[in-house]
C-alpha cells in the first residue's frame, strides 16, 4: 500500500510527525524542537500564555527565534462563550501575521476557523473520535482529520486505531493517528496501514526539552499500559491519566450532582466551564510539583513503549529511520 503523503507534502515536513498541543506541557522550547527536528510542534495558547508566562505575540516570536520551520496553533472552537471566541479569533490573526499556516481544531464546528484562515493559505485539521464528528468537520471545510483513539492521553476516544481509520478513510481526507504511539515501529506500522501521519503527546513529555517536572517524566517512563486510567474528575468527561495513590483515593467518577448538571441542557456549559477552571489550576500545579502532590498527570497508553527521557532530536531521528520508503 502506497504511503499517504498528502499531510507531509502540504506542510513541507521531513516527517509526518506532530507534537500534539498539550495543556500544560507545550512549552515553546518543546514546540520549536519538534519542528526543528523535522516534525511539527503545535502551540497551545493557554500553555504559552498562562502556564509559561509569554505574551502571545512575543511567545510566537520567541518560537520563531528557535526555528524557522513550520509550527501549528491549537484552537478549541467551542463557541458558547463569546468572549473566548473573540480571543481565539485574535490569536489566529496574530498567528497568521507571524507566518503560521497550520491549525488544529477541536471541540466544536471548525467552520469559522476555516473561513478565517483560508484566504491566507491556512490548513485546518480537526480532532475527531468517531465518524459522525468527522462528517461535520468535513462539512465544515477542514483539510484533514486527527483520529483520537482509545489509547490517547488527555481526552481519549473509544475506538482502536485501525478501526477508527477504517471508518474515516471513506471521507477522502488525510487522517492522522493520535493515541498510543510511543515507538518508531508503531509509527511505521500505522503509516503502512493508511494513516497520513501520527500525532504524539506523551512521548514528547518525556524529553529533555519539555519543562514538566522530572517526576512527571519519570512516572511516564515507569508506567505500564494498565497504569493508564480514565477519570471524570478533571473536566467532567473522561481524561486519561496515570494511576496514582491520589487518583485512586479521589475516584474516577464525577459525583451525582455534577453528573446531573453535566446532562442538563442549560447547566452543562456552566459545569464544563467550572471543570475547565479547576483543571487549568490542577494541571498547571502538577506540571511543576513532585510526586507527593495532589495532582493528576495526563498520559496515554504509549507509556508502554517509552523507556527513557531523551532529547527530541534523538526521538525524531529514530522515527525518520523507520519511515517507510514506498
Amino acid at each position: 500500500m502506497a504511503i499517504d503523503r498528502r499531510f507531509q507534502q502540504a506542510l513541507g515536513l521531513e516527517l509526518p510527525l506532530v507534537c500534539g498541543a498539550m495543556y500544560p506541557c507545550s512549552n515553546p522550547e518543546l514546540v520549536a524542537a519538534v519542528s526543528e527536528a523535522g516534525g511539527i510542534g503545535i502551540i497551545q495558547p493557554l500553555s504559552l500564555t498562562y502556564v509559561h508566562g509569554h505574551d502571545f505575540t512575543k511567545g510566537l516570536q520567541y518560537i520563531r527565534s528557535l526555528t524557522q520551520k513550520p509550527v501549528g496553533l491549537n484552537v478549541i472552537v467551542e463557541t458558547s462563550n463569546a468572549t473566548y471566541k473573540k480571543r481565539m479569533q485574535a490569536y489566529i490573526d496574530l498567528a497568521l501575521q507571524e507566518g503560521i499556516r497550520f491549525f488544529v481544531t477541536s471541540l466544536g464546528n471548525p467552520r469559522w476557523v476555516v473561513d478565517q484562515v483560508q484566504g491566507h493559505g491556512g490548513i485546518v485539521y480537526h480532532d475527531v473520535t468517531e465518524r459522525k464528528w468527522a462528517q461535520k468537520a468535513v462539512d465544515g471545510g477542514v483539510h484533514g482529520l486527527i483520529a483520537v483513539n482509545g489509547r490517547a492521553g488527555g481526552h481519549a476516544g473509544r475506538a482502536e486505531p485501525l478501526a477508527l481509520l477504517e471508518s474515516l478513510a471513506p471521507l477522502g481526507l488525510p487522517v492522522l493517528c493520535a493515541g498510543g504511539v510511543g515507538t518508531a515501529e508503531q509509527f511505521a506500522d500505522l503509516l503502512e496501514a493508511g494513516y497520513a501521519g501520527v500525532q504524539m503527546g506523551t512521548r514528547f513529555i518525556a524529553t529533555t526539552e519539555c519543562q514538566a517536572h522530572a517526576d512527571y517524566k519519570q512516572a511516564i517512563v515507569d508506567a505500564h499500559e494498565d497504569d493508564i486510567v480514565l477519570t471524570e474528575r478533571i473536566s467532567g468527561v473522561p481524561v486519561a491519566v496515570i494511576r496514582t495513590a491520589y487518583v485512586e483515593a479521589m475516584g474516577t467518577q464525577a459525583g451525582f450532582i455534577a453528573r446531573r448538571l453535566l446532562q442538563g441542557r442549560r447547566t452543562k456549559h456552566w459545569m464544563r466551564n467550572f471543570y475547565t477552571m479547576m483543571s487549568v489550576y490542577k494541571l498547571k500545579r502538577g506540571l511543576n510539583r513532585a510526586n507527593n502532590s495532589k495532582d493528576y498527570w495526563q498520559a496515554g497508553k504509549s507509556v508502554a513503549g517509552i523507556h527513557a527521557v531523551e532529547p527530541v532530536q534523538t526521538i525524531v531521528d529514530r522515527f525518520k529511520a523507520a519511515m517507510p520508503k514506498s
